[in-house]
């Protein structure tokens, strides 16, 4: 599991600062290279308050931590911590990079043609993980645990 997010959030760091370095990369069709620094939440909500996103980011790192360490399937988990790495991955952006410690931008850079905005590696584990994860919470196969008889004899 821990794996997971760590591998993520490499590849948004490693892949932004490629972007940065080899920058006016462009692409032609459907997904192309567009570099926006992104002080606000996705799509640029809440952009005028870098210190509010920055520490809304944090209480959504943590939780999505507590919740794959209590996640019961192993799928869920991992898709926990995609979520995790891709906070982690924004974290450290806005972190690490100027204007200046917690109030820094995120770097959007992959464009897809039909949207307006653009998006990183960070955004698309964090939207793909928690799909999964509600995905791989609703297919699960209920446990003794969930029945409704294991849980009557639970109650006090």
């Amino acid at each position: 599991m821990a794996a997971t997010g760590v591998v993520l959030l490499a590849a948004d760091q490693v892949s932004t600062t490629l972007v940065l370095r080899l920058h006016p990369a462009t692409g032609t069709g459907w997904v192309t290279v567009r570099l926006v620094r992104n002080t606000g939440a996705n799509g640029g909500f809440a952009a005028g308050y870098p210190v509010l996103v920055t520490l809304t980011a944090l209480v959504i790192a943590a939780l999505a931590a507590a919740f794959a360490l209590r996640a019961r399937g192993r799928g869920t988990a991992i898709c926990l911590a995609a979520v995790l790495g891709g906070a982690l991955g924004n974290l450290s952006d806005r972190l690490l990079r100027s204007p200046g410690f917690g109030r820094g931008a995120v770097v959007d850079w992959i464009h897809v043609a039909p949207l307006s905005g653009s998006f990183n590696v960070a955004d698309l584990a964090i939207q793909f993980g928690v799909l999964g994860a509600v995905l791989t919470y609703l297919l699960r196969e209920p446990s003794r645990e969930d029945s409704p008889a294991a849980q009557a004899s639970q109650a006090p």
